[in-house]
């Protein structure tokens, strides 16, 4: 199965901005999509960007648009999710998983899952 190694997380102040790199260790395929998550303390996993790999069609939960942008870079076989205007309610811990062949931000739909950066936002 490919691993998946998430990276780039940290504290920052809130307002702040972030780049999250997931790194696969072998090569995701065109028709397959890719996920962020985060899951805060004592709350559950949320979805929060998907990206296509083939076209890089996204789709994003709506309280992360305008803020989060995801995207990839297939030569890397990487994945990333650029944060923006960062909220206290921001902080968790981000996974990247592999998804099917259509983005959704339904966490069942991803397997396998990478370990998780985490972000802290004061």
């Amino acid at each position: 199965h490919v691993q998946l190694v998430e990276s780039g997380g940290g504290s920052v102040q809130a307002g702040g901005s972030l780049i999250l790199s997931c790194e696969a260790s072998e090569r995701i395929y065109d028709g397959n999509c890719m996920g962020w998550f985060r899951q805060a303390p004592g709350k559950e996993c949320e979805g929060v960007a998907s990206i296509y790999i083939g076209d890089g069609t996204t789709t994003y939960a709506d309280s992360v648009k305008g803020r989060f942008t995801i995207s990839r870079h297939k030569a890397k076989n990487a994945v990333y999710l650029e944060i923006k205007s960062l909220k206290p309610e921001g902080t968790a811990m981000y996974y990247c998983a592999a998804g099917g062949s259509w983005v959704t931000l339904d966490s069942k739909e991803y397997k396998p899952w990478g370990r998780g950066t985490q972000v802290t936002v004061s």
